[in-house]
């Protein structure tokens, strides 16, 4: 594979006393283009509002840090004004207007990633913002802006052009935004750190996922995402995603090393992975992680609304379903190297716990 898969952190694109925009680049990350994947950060200082905004993208956002409000619109919907915590995944399909805001002292984080089948530049996440000097209604003649929202043409430039930021700016301490609504929660934004578990293995790992089931908007936005909890130098069995789906992995917290092995069944990526970085498992390649002794967390999004995953160690893995004659001849070993195989990782799944 001639693919550079080598972890990367953001590079920030924009910045100001509110806070700073960051993104990977296609050019750094080649499997952002080749996979159609883009991924960016919001991170917002005290008071920082980052302006409404249409994106060319459906995108899922994760709080890393922090907590604030955000608002979203929905195409001809009304705007949903809604309380936002570290942990919150939010499904953003294509169309919808959304601001962040933070009223607090700690810096709110908002990791977003998606698909860029449908956007302005393949691997990237293009922003258009309502307002603002690089806002859409900078590039229309006051004429035409004071006829579309009925106001005289010296209201109509005033609107235009008072707002001179770029993207994000910081409000005044005093100044009050709308009051998030707790039932604007429900249908919107799945909390991974408080939600039910789908896996819980003691001493290896846990593992929320987002479905159609848990976030229908999922469905409109066309991905999947989990957070996986690996604990200390436990290991995450050799897997795929076995519907094609690619997987684009942010590490939240800790460290450790993974191995991707590709479909010629050579290693195309040996790394150590550190908060912050962003990697992409291409399509049938087989992936595996082990957690440095702080442990690692991840969270990850998968094209595909409703992944389907398979194991290649544990005991819902594909060796365990065949049969003793199988392995045999599939590895030309003797049924007592077969039995010893058969016989270990019995009890364990998905996460393996360290060596005693």
């Amino acid at each position: 594979m001639d693919v550079d898969l080598t972890p990367k952190l953001a590079k920030q694109i924009y910045g100001g006393d509110g806070g700073s925009y960051h993104a990977w680049c296609p050019n750094e990350l080649p499997m952002l283009k080749e996979g159609n994947i883009g991924a960016a950060k919001i991170a917002l200082s005290k008071n920082g509002f980052a302006l409404p905004r249409y994106s060319d993208s459906a995108k899922v956002a994760y709080v890393l840090q922090g907590c604030g409000v955000a608002g979203i619109v929905l195409p001809e919907k009304e705007e949903k004004v809604i309380a936002i915590k570290k942990g919150d995944a939010i499904a953003l399909p294509f169309g919808v207007v959304t601001w962040w805001y933070n009223k607090d002292d700690t810096e709110l984080v908002v990791l977003f990633l998606g698909d860029t089948k449908t956007a302005h530049k393949a691997g990237s996440f293009t922003d258009m913002y309502l307002t603002g000097s690089n806002g859409i209604f900078t590039g229309f003649s006051t004429e035409f802006v004071s006829r579309a929202w009925d106001v005289e043409e010296s209201v109509a430039k005033t609107l235009v052009s008072s707002q001179t930021a770029k993207g994000i700016v910081k409000l005044d301490a005093g100044f009050q935004m709308p009051e998030p609504k707790q039932a604007n929660r429900d249908g919107m934004v799945l909390n991974c750190e408080e939600a039910p578990l789908d896996v819980d293995i003691k001493g290896g790992g846990k593992v929320v996922v987002l479905n159609t089931k848990n976030l229908p908007l999922v469905g409109e936005v066309g991905l999947g995402a989990d957070l996986v909890r690996l604990d200390g130098s436990a290991m995450c069995s050799p897997g795929l995603s076995c519907d094609s789906a690619l997987q684009v992995t942010y590490i939240v917290r800790g460290s450790g090393r993974v191995q991707v092995v590709g479909p010629d069944g050579k290693r195309v990526l040996e790394a150590h992975l550190k908060a912050g970085n962003l990697f992409i498992v291409p399509r049938f390649c087989v992936v595996s992680k082990i957690g440095d002794p702080d442990g690692m967390d991840w969270f990850s999004i998968i094209t595909t609304p409703n992944p389907i995953f398979t194991h290649l160690a544990g005991k819902t893995s594909t060796w365990k379903a065949l049969s003793p004659q199988v392995l045999q001849a599939a590895f030309k070993v003797s049924p007592d190297v077969e039995k010893l195989f058969s016989s270990k990782r019995s009890a364990e799944e998905i996460f393996f716990p360290p060596p005693n």
